[in-house]
């Protein structure tokens, strides 16, 4: 038998997935590894998914997205993002996942130099290195806040770079990225003919701060922006997201959606559009949930002396683990049988915090503060 394609087989499983499958199998276990709202689909966004069915409205759609809901995302993008777009800037796809990685697939290809956040979330590495391209990893401390360094990130930039990634608020750490810090990178952009990739999944979930998008700074169509309706309005398994980004670009984008998978499910676009015309009370109340479970975890860690920062936003925090030992793997796998508490691993995001491991604010407060207990029990039992 002739062998599969080396790069999709050599594509690295997500660390993740394997932390997950043993959490299931484990009676009791609680779940702070998964970054899903623990919260339902609001029940008028289902009711118009239903009336959608009911109404016959199950065929193929543009792939750019029905009328109604590119109006809707078009005036969501000017009410809450404060950007003006029309309908040749927007492409509806199903999943931010599928936004994000065809946006890549649109700009990238071999050769091409990409910089990536480390620690950050897997997919655009996996997408990028599956091209042949190279992805170059930029640092994000902790003693920063988890915020990019300028020099250093200018420092990454060679004649092959073609474009920088930033994902605010961050998957895995809950960094908020400053209104000034997103000028200052979307200049270095400028000064370097570099394209920005902005994934913006999480911009509902901002805490004691706002959410600036860079794509509002965009005079010259180098700013591609990734939104969704899975984090904000609890829509995971509907998988509808979108891309705002410049009028050439978006057209492949286009026809990258129409070679991959046709268009978004024709009932989630209804569902959609109920929920970006609809009242965000929902949204925000889950908010004001994560924020709650974000000041739980926090008070445990400070308690037990294992405090290092308060993450701003999205519905994660990462936890050093290092007094365990040094492989994160094996050190989450451990948590999980001797705590029954299932979380991330630092290394599913990157190399620079193989001493952390993520915990996900997207479960109930009893088990966040159940499950941070326990994880400080373990580490200060090791002191």
């Amino acid at each position: 038998m002739k062998p599969m394609a080396n790069r999709a087989a050599a594509m690295p499983a997500f660390e993740i997935r394997e932390i997950m499958e043993l959490a299931w199998r484990t009676p009791g276990c609680i779940h702070l590894e998964v970054g899903q709202p623990n919260f339902p689909t609001p029940e008028y966004i289902g009711a118009a998914g239903i009336k959608a069915i009911e109404e016959g409205f199950t065929g193929y759609t543009s792939a750019r997205g029905i009328p109604e809901l590119q109006e809707a995302i078009r005036q969501k993008i000017f009410k809450r993002n404060q950007i003006t777009v029309s309908s040749s800037n927007i492409t509806v796809c199903p999943g931010a996942v599928t936004a994000l990685n065809s946006t890549i697939m649109a700009l990238v290809e071999k050769g091409d130099e990409v910089l990536i956040p480390d620690p950050g979330w897997h997919n655009p590495k996996a997408m990028i290195d599956f091209l042949g391209a190279t992805s170059v990893p930029y640092r994000l401390r902790p003693e920063q806040g988890f915020l990019p360094d300028l020099e250093e990130l200018e420092s990454l930039i060679t004649a092959r770079t073609k474009a920088v990634v930033i994902n605010t608020p961050s998957n895995p750490t809950g960094a908020v990225f400053p209104r000034e810090l997103l000028e200052n990178i979307y200049w270095l952009a400028q000064r370097h003919d570099l394209y920005i990739i902005s994934d913006e999944i999480y911009e509902e979930f901002v805490f004691d701060c706002m959410h600036f998008s860079i794509k509002r700074m965009d005079v010259d169509d180098r700013v591609i922006s990734i939104f969704g309706l899975s984090k904000s309005h609890a829509m995971t398994g509907w998988r509808l997201g979108y891309v705002i980004a410049p009028a050439q670009i978006s057209e492949v984008i286009t026809k990258l959606q129409e070679a991959l998978v046709s268009c978004a499910s024709s009932i989630t676009q209804k569902a959609a559009v109920a929920a970006l015309g609809g009242s965000y009370d929902a949204v925000e109340q889950m908010r004001d949930a994560y924020q709650l479970r974000r000041d739980i975890a926090v008070d445990i860690l400070q308690q037990y002396d294992l405090y290092e920062y308060t993450p701003r936003g999205a519905f994660y925090l990462m936890v050093n683990v290092s007094r365990l030992g040094d492989n994160p793997g094996e050190i989450a796998k451990q948590l999980l049988r001797e705590t029954k508490v299932a979380t991330a691993p630092g290394s599913a995001f990157g190399q620079s915090i193989n001493q952390y491991v993520r915990i996900s604010l997207a479960a109930s407060d009893e088990d966040i503060r159940t499950g941070v207990k326990r994880i400080c029990q373990a580490i200060t039992a090791r002191s």
